[in-house]
């Protein structure tokens, strides 16, 4: 199965491919397009192009387009699902759930669309505004860069390209290397739904060559990228005076009181921490306990671990499959034997098998741990005793990090005053740091990133407001 780059409405054929591997099988899935600096060079020219078209384009006739999008996707849920399992190994059973955010997603960027507005201004209220009258309009940007990560292969697309659309830019994106078969299913869609020639944009093939066009290009007026630190502080510092937005690592903590419900918290606790083998960028991977409940629940979070389902992505039953690559796999067990070295104990967990890493448990981490301080995105979890909640927020504070946190308490004020100290973009009262719906503000705070996704949110990020000022 040979997949071509699809720019200005046409797929086209590029001058190299490469072969794409299953990440649970490893056999050769399909021949991607690995596009050079000239075919990017096209399809900004093809974005350019139709800048016009969609900026013209009525906010009832985008967001129709949306929903017709959403539409399609529904109609072809299944398959959408068995595409994400079969080249990212995404469980089955979570596949389909990411298929039905996605819809969810371009359903609420159909909304918004019809939401884009700016307000009047008094300009009476400041000496000399007098006999004015002033409002703020916001218009689309232009040509927008997208470039997303293997994860969440089409929701977090929809992330991007639906806020987008919604306001009229026109987009190049560029799929994770592991992931661009539903990239270029989405393209196909949006075809079939009415997208202008030009107003989206696929290439595929390498991060560093398709990413430095797109970034230093003077005709990309924003980049918003969700990968990793060390990718988007290097994106920051050579994009210039472009709109930025980058949704970057974390080492999402738990904070778990006394008094808690355990039985009723430690299942959702579990999915937090194994969901797609521990690679969702708020994926529980810290979790700090009060000392008077942390051995039972240790005791109960390890029985829960122990009944996940391991095996192959288009199995129904399975929980947890390979991770995205061997060289992931190989970095998970190297950072466990680390941390052993280190004085942490293994719970459960601690074997792999090809690309599959258990579900691991590890007590008592070092927070020098790499498991610790850096960003594990594999199915590792790491459990800590603390004697009081103001050092279990100390303990989450103390990471160069700041995307999402939970905390369990059944004290009110303990929750208020966790809300106001925890140096993190969401927090989540009575749930895990991986909870998110997709209308919500999303984003973190240090190297967790810049900026904020959630339909309306990305919306503001992908439009430029203006003043409009009358003298009566």
């Amino acid at each position: 199965m040979k997949k071509h780059l699809f720019i200005g409405g046409d797929w086209v054929e590029a001058g190299a491919y490469r072969p794409l591997f299953s990440p649970y099988s490893g056999e050769p899935i399909a021949e991607i397009a690995f596009a050079d600096a000239a075919e990017v060079d096209r399809a900004i020219e093809a974005a350019i192009r139709a800048r016009p078209r969609m900026a013209r384009m009525p906010a009832h006739e985008r967001a129709a387009i949306l929903e017709r999008l959403a539409s399609l996707i529904r109609d072809k849920a299944e398959e959408c699902a068995r595409l994400i399992a079969f080249e990212a190994a995404k469980p089955l059973k979570t596949a389909r759930l990411e298929v039905e955010r996605t819809i969810t997603t371009y359903k609420f960027a159909a909304e918004e669309a019809k939401r884009i507005h700016g307000e009047t201004i008094p300009m009476d209220a400041a000496p000399g505004g007098e006999g004015r009258v002033a409002y703020t309009i916001h218009q689309p940007l232009g040509v927008v860069a997208a470039i997303t990560p293997f994860n969440f292969p089409m929701n977090l697309v929809a992330h991007k390209v639906g806020p987008a659309l919604a306001a009229g830019n026109t987009i190049v994106l560029k799929p994770a290397g592991q992931t661009p078969l539903t990239s270029l299913f989405l393209a196909e869609l949006l075809q079939q739904a009415g997208l202008p020639a030009g107003a989206l944009n696929v290439v595929t093939g390498s991060g560093s060559v398709i990413g430095d066009c797109l970034v230093t290009d003077e005709r990309i007026k924003a980049v918003t990228f969700t990968g990793s630190p060390e990718v988007g502080m290097a994106i920051r510092r050579k994009a210039g005076l472009k709109k930025v937005t980058l949704e970057l690592g974390s080492n999402s903590a738990l904070i778990v009181d006394q008094g808690v419900d355990l039985d009723a918290m430690i299942p959702r606790a579990v999915t937090g921490a194994f969901t797609f083998a521990g690679q969702v960028c708020i994926s529980v991977q810290r979790i700090y306990v009060h000392e008077r409940i942390f051995d039972e629940f240790v005791r109960k979070f390890t029985e829960q671990t122990a009944k996940l389902e391991i095996g192959d992505p288009l199995d129904p039953r399975t929980d947890v499959s390979a991770l995205i690559s061997p060289r992931d796999a190989e970095r998970a067990l190297q950072w466990i034997a680390e941390a052993e070295k280190l004085g942490a104990i293994v719970a459960a967990g601690n074997k792999r098998d090809g690309n599959i890493v258990h579900p691991t448990v590890l007590l008592h981490v070092d927070p020098k741990a790499n498991l610790s301080c850096k960003e594990a995105f594999a199915p590792v979890v790491m459990i800590n005793r603390v004697s009081t909640m103001e050092e279990a927020v100390a303990m989450v504070n103390d990471s160069s990090y700041g995307l999402q946190a939970g905390i369990y308490t059944p004290e009110l004020r303990t929750a208020l005053a966790a809300a106001e100290a925890l140096e993190v973009g969401g927090v989540m009262i009575n749930d895990i740091p991986t909870f998110r719906v997709d209308h919500m503000p999303y984003g973190g705070v240090k190297e967790s990133g810049t900026g904020r996704e959630g339909v309306k949110y990305a919306i503001r990020e992908l439009t430029e407001m203006k003043l409009v000022c009358f003298h009566k």
